[in-house]
C-alpha cells in the first residue's frame, strides 16, 4: 500500500479554510496514487482549539464540515482526518475516516494530556475503545498522538499483535530535545505493537506553540524507515521504502522554531509589518535578524532610541546592522523627553535628586511609550527583545522595554541568545562582532553592566534552568555544586517577579517550561525554597 501523510499549517478557528485545504491536499495524494491519506490531529479545527471546544456551535460547525468533506474526497482512498466532534453530547478529539463517500470510523483519543501546555480534560471526553479496521487486507489501528506515549495503557496494550499497522494522527508541540524523545517513544510502541507505525504531526505557529512536523514512519523491529522535513509544510510519500530528512543542529532547530512561530503569529494575526527598537545590544541584534529571515526586509521596520547614557558604539552598530539588513531605522532621541520628564517631577522629588532606579525605569518607559505610538499610528506589531534571563529575574520595566505585541526571544536564556547570534554569522555576517562581544548593558547610567545587577549569565541560567524547568530547590542545587548565594539571589529574584510576567507579551516556546503555558505560579509566594 502507498500511504501518504500530510503535515500541514492549518489555522485555529479557520474552519472552512482548513477544510479547503484538507480537500486540497487529498486530491493531491490520490494523484500521487494513495491508498491511504492521513492528516493531524485536530487538524480542521486547528490545535489547540482552547475553549472553542466549549462553544457547542463551534463543534456543530466542524460536524456539518465533516459532511462537506464527505462528499468533496476523492474516491478508491482511505482518508482519515483529525476534528473535534459533538457524538452523544459529549465532545471528543476525534479521528475520522473517509472512504468512497462515507464516514466507516470514528477514534475517540483515549489519553487526553492535562499537563504542561495541555488542557485536554476539561475540554473533551475520553475515548474507551480501540479501533482496527480492515483494509486492502491489512489490520489497522488509530492512535492520536498522546495514546501512543503510555506503553502500559490499554491504548496500547488494546493493539499490540492484533495489527498490521498503526497510524498516529498528532499534534505535538515543539521544545527542543523533543524530537529524541518522541522518536524513542515511538519506536518502543511500534514494537510493542508487533505493527508499522506511522506519525503523522502538525506544523506551524500557534500562539506561543510552535509544531516541527518531522512525521515518520517505524518498522515493528523499532527502526525509523522514513521522516517528512521539519518545521516546514511536507508529505511524506511511504510505500515500503526508506527516505530521510536530514536534522538539523541544535541552533539551527531552535532558531528555525523562533523563525516560524514569529512568521506564522504575524501572518495568522494580519499584520503586514513588526516593529523593532534596536540598540545595538545583542538581544536586539538576534531578533531583528530573526524577523528578517522569517518575513524579509521589507516587513521589518527599526527604530533606536539614544539618551546621554548610549554609547557611540552601540549605536553605530544598530545603523550597521540595519544598513546590512537592508531595513528601514529610524533615530529618536530621548534626551529632551527624559529632562522634561524629570523637570515635571522635580517639585515633588526635589532638585537635587540623585539618580537611581527610577529615572533607569523613565528612561525605558518613555522608550516603550514612543515605539507603541508608532506601532499604533502603523498597525506594526511591536517585538518585544527581552530574554528567559531577564524575564525570569525581573531585569525589566513594565510599560518599558516590556512593551509589545509578541515577545519573540521570552523563552531563550541569554546564552542562548549568544550561541543562536554566532550560529547566524557562520552562513553570513549580519551581526557585527562588535555586538557580540560587547559586555551586556541597558545603557540607563553610565558605565552600567548587566553583571552589576546580575550573576553572570554564563553562572545565572543553569541556576535559572534547574530551578524553573527541573523544579530543583535550595538543597538541591547546593548538592549541585551552586553558589548558595547565587542560588538565594536568583530563587528570590525569580518568585518576586511573577507580577511582571504575568504582563508579558505571548512569545515562541522552545524549552521544557516557559512561562507562558507550563509554569503557572502565584503572585503572592512565601516559599522561597
Amino acid at each position: 500500500m502507498k500511504y501518504i501523510l500530510f503535515q500541514i499549517n492549518p489555522t485555529v478557528g479557520a474552519l472552512n479554510n482548513n477544510a479547503k485545504l484538507i480537500i486540497e491536499k487529498a486530491h493531491e495524494g490520490a494523484k500521487d496514487g494513495a491508498d491511504i491519506i492521513c492528516f493531524p490531529e485536530l487538524s480542521l479545527s486547528g490545535y489547540p482549539p482552547e475553549d472553542l471546544i466549549l462553544k457547542d456551535h463551534f463543534c456543530d460547525t466542524c460536524n456539518s464540515l465533516l459532511e462537506i468533506l464527505k462528499n468533496e474526497f476523492p474516491k478508491n482512498v482511505l482518508i482519515i482526518v483529525g476534528a473535534p466532534l459533538i457524538r452523544d453530547d459529549k465532545k471528543r478529539n476525534a479521528a475520522i475516516l473517509f472512504l468512497d463517500g462515507k464516514i466507516i470510523g470514528e477514534y475517540y483519543k483515549q489519553i487526553l494530556p492535562n499537563y504542561g501546555v495541555f488542557d485536554e480534560k476539561r475540554l473533551f471526553e475520553h475515548g474507551l475503545s480501540p479501533l482496527i479496521i480492515n483494509y486492502c487486507d491489512k489490520k489497522i489501528g488509530i492512535h492520536i498522538c498522546e495514546d501512543s506515549w503510555e506503553l502500559n495503557h490499554k491504548s496500547v496494550e488494546s493493539l499490540t499483535n492484533k495489527i498490521d499497522f498503526l497510524i498516529n494522527l498528532s499534534a505535538s508541540p515543539y521544545h527542543h530535545g523533543k524530537r529524541e524523545n518522541r522518536i524513542n517513544i515511538l519506536k518502543k510502541t511500534a514494537v510493542k505493537t508487533g505493527s508499522t507505525l506511522l506519525y503523522c504531526n502538525l506544523v506551524g505557529g500557534q500562539d506561543e506553540l510552535v509544531f516541527d512536523g518531522g512525521s515518520l514512519v517505524i518498522s515493528p523491529n523499532g527502526e525509523l524507515l522514513s521522516n517528512a522535513g521539519y518545521f516546514k509544510e511536507d508529505k511524506l510519500l511511504w510505500e515500503h521504502n526508506k527516505n530521510f530528512n536530514s536534522y538539523l543542529d541544535k541552533n539551527e532547530e531552535i532558531y528555525t522554531a523562533l523563525k516560524l512561530g514569529l512568521k506564522d503569529y504575524v501572518e495568522k494575526t494580519g499584520f503586514k509589518k513588526v516593529l523593532i527598537g534596536l540598540s545595538g545590544g545583542i538581544d536586539s541584534a538576534l531578533v531583528l535578524s530573526l524577523a528578517v529571515d522569517a518575513l524579509g526586509s521589507d516587513k521589518v521596520i527599526a527604530v533606536t532610541m539614544p539618551s546621554e547614557f548610549s554609547s557611540n558604539e552601540t549605536l553605530n552598530d544598530a545603523i550597521i546592522m540595519a544598513d546590512m539588513l537592508n531595513i528601514k531605522l529610524f533615530k529618536i532621541p530621548i534626551n529632551n523627553v527624559f529632562n522634561e520628564c524629570k523637570n515635571s517631577l522635580s517639585n515633588i522629588w526635589g532638585e537635587n535628586k540623585k539618580l537611581s532606579l527610577t529615572e533607569e525605569n523613565l528612561q525605558a518607559r518613555i522608550r516603550g511609550n514612543l515605539i507603541m505610538a508608532l506601532s499604533n499610528e502603523y498597525n506594526w506589531l511591536l517585538i518585544t527583545t527581552g530574554n528567559k534571563s531577564e524575564i525570569a529575574m525581573g531585569y525589566c520595566t513594565l510599560y518599558g522595554d516590556m512593551c509589545g505585541g509578541f515577545a519573540l526571544i521570552k523563552d531563550v536564556p541569554k546564552t542562548m541568545v549568544f550561541d543562536l547570534c554566532k550560529w547566524r554569522n557562520k552562513n553570513e555576517e549580519i551581526i557585527p562582532n562588535s555586538i557580540i562581544n560587547r559586555p551586556p548593558s541597558a545603557e540607563l547610567r553610565p558605565n552600567q553592566k548587566d553583571i552589576d545587577s546580575l550573576p553572570p549569565y554564563e553562572i545565572l541560567d543553569p541556576i535559572l534552568e534547574s530551578y524553573i524547568e527541573k523544579d530543583l530547590g535550595y538543597n538541591e542545587l547546593i548538592n549541585i555544586g551552586f553558589d548558595p548565594k547565587d542560588i538565594k539571589f536568583t530563587i528570590l529574584n525569580v518568585e518576586k517577579n511573577e507580577y511582571k510576567r504575568r504582563q508579558t507579551p505571548p512569545g515562541v516556546k522552545i524549552s521544557t517550561k516557559s512561562f507562558d503555558r507550563d509554569r503557572r505560579m502565584p503572585i503572592i509566594n512565601k516559599f522561597l525554597d
